[in-house]
């Protein structure tokens, strides 16, 4: 038995003897259970969480509230297990669960599932969809975290875990809710809730939500907005439940949602100072990074001189922003075919559009006086000093998307029980079919001066290097799948589950991508493959590439539960998630699947009487192999700012202990507890050869062997204290709560320098004052502090040192504080 192995099953170990333990505290109590009635739909159907044999986190409309979580990102932070890539901003984050990352162009580690459906499936050239779009958070029934592979009864395999966002379904009751919120930086927001029963078969239910706040990053370039990181969306969801006969129910959902923001603002930290002012460049290899460089740090200097701190950034984009629509409409039916048969039908469409304009890296760029000095022979003309230029300014090209993509599900589900109970089974099959709306078009000005990236008219060319990228590509995606899962009684105390699924991916991509060189050349990405031809149109630029895998999956667990509050399991579950193609990634355009085993332990326990409550525990030791990571790719072309190719780069282990926990004392005082212990490692790293043509120097991977995983922290504890206070019911319900949570540091990226490698550790302190019932009334008020301590934290890093020669952070909110004011009303 080789180390990790041998660690593994030490916590293995640990956790059995916690899991053995439990019982006895378990039984010590009698009466209600505290949250061991909560429901969830993990497998599929409406269970007791605690009867579920997964690892699960859930957040009840409430707690989505209390800790003020609006986006996708917010819920990152309170989630053990759950990291969030914010590389290019919140809005077009991505999830990492348990190690498990999306990087940029790849397939979701991470499902999110709305009311049973994936999220919009989109590729571009940076990070966008397959998350919840904004505005998702508002009038659900709960939010579930499933952690590990995903491989039989969701819709989409993938690696990490899945998360389900459960709406409200009409009631039979007419009743709703208005709400308002406000507080700093400009913030305000406006809910509203309506249930309409219009007839005991037919009811409906709209909610809408309304949210604005001024951004916190400051703007010190005096061009632009003066500030970034805003938060600016509508969302509108109406729900529709026509019960057609007793034995049949028709669901639909129609959701609508628009956010309209300036973007993300990087901040720079750093700079080659090797650069100097006037420096000598004999190298050719080094012409871009001393103009960059030293224009850098210029820029540093002036930050330096005005005493900026970590929120204030200097950014030349005269007009930036980040556009985003997003439409969908789910139907289900149910038909309880029999007592013991129930089929149930999903079919959706959605489409996804952004557009936006954004500085990549936060600069604002000009020559430096005395400018960087050419030798002679080189070819460049000398620099001007004084004349501004911008690294990467990315807009979509006229009359396109930078991304748009809609995304056709259709499922098929049957499930049934034996007439004794002790068989109970599901059998489905899934389609899934994202086709594109146009092309994904993007101009990227590089090492340019414009004022309207789009237009090249509007371009000069300061430098002798510039170039504008023309990124046109399209994507079809068609992904099915057939699974069963049946749990079987052995005894009643003994169960067995077994799943598999056969699941079919195809990916097809066509790029038509240019780079014009100023003034007038056009090549094909400046790639031998083409030569040094002339290109007078796209057309002659196009390629096409296919990736196609046809892969099993599956699940075995063994569940014993010695009484209704001790669920004991252990299982094993293969996941795999799908390659993939970035065809801007050149030479490196196509990527291969990868593929986990799973081995977990775990314990659920309720206990009742004076102390209610639950308490689980899961250890799990993941096998990871031909992973998919991303690479920064250095250029050897000058002019050309290089990109982040994805490869299947190795082996990994991932093991560690989640711990989740809640108990009532005394009637008033309920403590929540959510724990993960995560130990990561590469084990194997293979960095494939850099093709003949390709316009890279050297590949450097984001992580290398013994490296930890990115976003994978060792440690993150969730404590949650909620405290009612002993007033009279005429006067309300008054509850104070606080939240805590750790995050140690974890590992980001390797291509960079090693001092912005790992993302420091964070210390989060919310507060939230509730005053529900307001004397007597249907009126309820609270008072919300996220982020107490200020908490100035890293989340991500712009990985441009090696290519440019110099840095860029990206920083999480900072203090926010409000008031919601809300009023009910029901029949």
């Amino acid at each position: 038995m080789n180390h990790s192995m041998r660690k593994a099953a030490l916590y293995l170990s640990g956790a059995l003897c916690i899991v053995s333990a439990a019982p006895a505290f378990a039984q010590s109590a009698d009466g209600e259970a505290g949250g061991s009635d909560i429901i969830v739909t993990a497998r599929r159907q409406e269970e007791r969480l605690q009867d579920v044999p997964i690892s699960i986190t859930v957040f009840s409309q409430q707690q989505i509230s209390d800790r003020n979580i609006v986006t996708a990102t917010d819920l990152g932070t309170y989630t053990p297990s759950l990291s969030v890539n914010q590389r290019f901003g919140p809005e077009k984050s991505s999830f990492a669960l348990r190690g498990f990352v999306q990087e940029n162009g790849t397939s979701a580690s991470v499902g999110v599932y709305f009311a049973d459906v994936v999220a919009p499936r989109v590729q571009a050239g940076t990070t966008s969809g397959n998350t919840a779009p904004t505005g998702s958070f508002m009038d659900l029934q709960n939010v579930q975290v499933l952690k590990g592979p995903q491989g039989t009864l969701f819709g989409r395999n993938t690696t990490g875990g899945a998360v389900l966002l459960v709406p409200h379904k009409p009631t039979d009751k007419l009743e709703g809710s208005i709400e308002g919120s406000a507080g700093n930086y400009d913030m305000w927001r406006l809910q509203g809730v309506l249930n309409i029963p219009l007839a005991d078969t037919f009811k409906v239910r709209l909610a809408v939500d309304r949210n604005k706040r001024d951004g916190y990053m400051k703007n010190h370039s005096g061009i632009g907005p003066d500030s970034y990181n805003d938060l600016n969306y509508f969302a509108g969801r109406l729900s529709i439940v026509a019960d057609l006969t007793p034995e049949l129910e028709n669901y639909t959902i129609a959701t609508y949602s628009h956010s309209f923001s300036r973007g993300y603002g990087a901040r720079l930290v750093a700079c080659d100072r090797r650069f100097t002012p006037g420096f000598l460049v004999t190298n050719p290899a080094q012409i871009s990074q001393a103009i960059m460089g030293s224009a850098a740090c210029a820029q540093l200097d002036r930050q330096s001189a005005r005493g900026d701190g970590p929120l204030d950034i200097e950014v030349d984009n005269a007009n930036p922003y980040l556009d985003i629509h997003h439409w969908q409409v789910i139907n289900t039916t149910t038909w309880q075919a029999t007592d013991n048969i129930r089929i149930k039908n999903i079919v959706s469409y959605q489409e996804y559009r952004e557009r936006a304009s954004f500085s990549l890296n936060g600069d604002n760029f000009s020559v430096t006086n005395p400018a960087p000095r050419i030798a002679p022979g080189l070819p460049l003309p000398p620099q001007t000093a004084g004349a501004k230029f911008q690294y990467v300014l990315i807009n979509p090209a006229p009359n396109n998307d930078l991304a748009a993509e809609s995304t056709f599900t259709e499922e098929l589900q049957i499930q049934g029980e034996t007439p004794d109970g002790r068989f109970n089974w599901q059998i489905g099959g899934y389609l899934e079919m994202a086709r594109p709306m146009g092309f994904n078009a993007a101009y990227s000005a590089g090492l340019l001066n414009c004022s309207v990236p789009e237009q090249l008219s509007t371009c000069t060319n300061p430098l002798g290097l510039g170039s504008m990228q023309n990124s046109a590509t399209k994507f079809w995606y068609d992904n099915k799948g057939l699974y069963g899962q049946g749990t079987f009684k052995l005894t009643e105390q003994l169960s067995l589950t077994g799943g598999i699924r056969y699941t079919m991916d195809k990916v097809r991509a066509l790029g038509q991508s240019t780079r014009i060189r100023l003034p007038n050349t056009r090549t094909c990405n400046d790639t031998v493959r083409f030569g040094n031809l002339v290109v007078q149109n796209a057309e002659q630029c196009a390629v096409l590439f296919r990736q196609e895998s046809n892969k099993p999956t599956w699940l075995i667990d063994l569940d014993y539960k010695p009484s209704d509050d001790i669920l004991l399991y252990a299982k094993w579950a293969r996941g795999y998630r799908e390659g993939g193609i970035n065809i801007t990634n050149i030479g490196f355009e196509v990527w291969k699947p990868e593929q986990v085993d799973l081995y977990e332990v775990g314990a659920k326990t309720s206990f009742r009487g004076a102390v209610p409550g639950y308490f689980n525990v899961a250890a799990f030791y993941n096998d990871f192999r031909n992973q998919q990571i991303v690479a920064n790719g250095i250029s050897n072309v000058a002019g050309f700012n290089g990109s982040a190719p994805i490869i299947n780069a190795g082996k990994s282990r991932i093991q560690g202990i989640e711990a989740d926990a809640s108990a009532t004392l005394l009637g008033a005082l309920r403590l929540d507890l959510g724990y993960t212990f995560l130990d990561t490692k590469v084990k194997s790293i293979t960095v494939p050869p850099i093709p003949a043509g390709a316009p890279y120097s050297a590949l450097i991977p984001s992580a290398s062997v013994g490296d930890p995983l990115p976003l994978s922290p060792k440690h993150r504890v969730s404590l949650t204290g909620t405290y009612t206070l002993p007033v009279p019911e005429s006067v309300g319900q008054v509850s104070l709560g606080a939240t805590y949570v750790y995050t140690a540091k974890q590992a980001f990226t390797k291509a960079t320098l090693p001092q912005y490698w790992d993302l420091p550790a964070t210390n989060i302190v919310n507060l939230n004052v509730n005053w529900d019932n307001v004397m007597g009334q249907p009126v309820d008020v609270a008072f919300f502090v996220t982020n107490l301590t200020n908490n100035i934290s890293q989340v991500a890093v712009g990985t441009s040192y090696n290519s440019a020669g110099f840095e860029s952070l990206l920083y999480a909110p900072p203090r926010m504080w409000g008031f919601r004011l809300k009023y009910r009303f029901s029949e």
